[in-house]
């Protein structure tokens, strides 16, 4: 409990920078609606298919309810806890960082009502990208190794424990090796492959992300932010997309993301000066789920490939119908 309570602490102030000058919460559309765990799932199935702008529209009712739930014991705190990271890694995407670090702070808040390790652990996830992409990678580091150790130190895992404790571990993994710390990135990655493998014995239900695939994803960006190019190619052609279990990760597969999850295969790819690859996987990406072609980050990639090889045929197209529709979705 002692070690539960320093960890939730260190969510808290790892990203409570954020709310002295974020802006005030919006009102919710429904004020004193009631949270279901329902609503929880819907969010996080609409996350995983990449449905952004579809999310972006209940978010503010399901934050609403999150208000009242974190009062509501902890069972009500859980699934507030689970809004408050669905916000969080939303606005990730969509380049907000202030706003992510804030709704971070409100899903560790919630996280420690629960008292649920696995509730935690998803907290600690969605403050790590925060950290990371502001100069924090130290602070989000151990932040995810207390996360692991508080989801292992107990008894035999459930299902639902041992995939948050890979996905822990993958998070701490990417994160070591964005820091340029190879040892722990390495050990960090070789635990989730083995919890992964744990998983698999596992009868399937509820709301999973570990799976064999998605390590060999992560290895592809913890390969890459080593310097090791060579090895993350090995890893991108042994990759099976089917693998995944969302098309957020499929699209996520084929693009860098600078995120939770790893680099992956376009990002390599620019690496290795391969213009007309990165832009056959951008194409994969719009595929799988087209929100995630429409991110700021994926169209960084874009525009790179376009300065590089304008020439490609259907890249001026594409770079058109993604950032028009981005302009569009702004607001979401």
């Amino acid at each position: 409990m002692e070690r539960r309570r320093m960890l939730i602490g260190g969510v808290v102030v790892a990203a409570a920078w954020f709310v002295r000058s974020a802006p005030a919460y919006a009102a919710g559309p429904a004020p004193g609606a009631r949270l279901s765990a329902g609503d929880v799932a819907l969010g996080q199935r609409l996350f995983a298919a990449g449905a952004y702008e579809d999310l972006g529209r209940l978010l503010p009712l399901f934050m609403a309810g999150a208000e009242r739930g974190e009062q509501e014991g902890p069972a009500g705190a859980a699934r507030a806890a689970g809004v408050w990271v669905l916000a969080a890694r939303l606005a990730v995407k969509q380049g907000r960082l202030r706003e992510a670090g804030v709704h971070a702070v409100r899903a560790g808040s919630a996280a420690h009502r629960s008292g649920d390790a696995v509730v935690l652990a998803g907290a600690a996830r969605a403050a790590a990208p925060v950290l990371r992409r502001t100069g924090r990678a130290g602070q989000a580091l151990a932040l995810l190794q207390e996360a692991h150790t508080e989801l292992t130190a107990g008894a035999r895992l459930t299902a639902a424990g041992l995939d948050a404790a890979g996905m822990v571990a993958l998070t701490a993994a990417y994160t070591a090796a964005q820091a340029h710390l190879p040892a722990p990135a390495r050990d960090f990655a070789a635990q989730a492959e083995q919890t992964a493998r744990r998983l698999e014995t596992h009868p399937a239900g509820g709301h999973r992300e570990l799976s064999a695939a998605q390590c060999t994803l992560y290895r592809i960006g913890i390969h890459r932010h080593l310097g090791d190019v060579d090895r993350a190619l090995a890893y991108t052609e042994a990759l099976e997309p089917a693998g995944l279990l969302t098309p957020e990760r499929r699209a996520r597969a084929a693009t860098d993301t600078d995120t939770a999850t790893a680099t992956a295969t376009a990002r390599v790819l620019l690496d290795a000066g391969d213009m007309a690859g990165a832009f056959a996987q951008l194409r994969l990406v719009e595929l799988a789920a087209p929100h995630e072609a429409r991110r700021p980050s994926v169209r960084a990639v874009t525009a790179h490939i376009a300065a590089r090889r304008p020439d490609l045929p259907g890249l001026a197209d594409y770079a058109r119908r993604t950032a028009a529709h981005r302009q569009g979705a702004a607001g979401t």
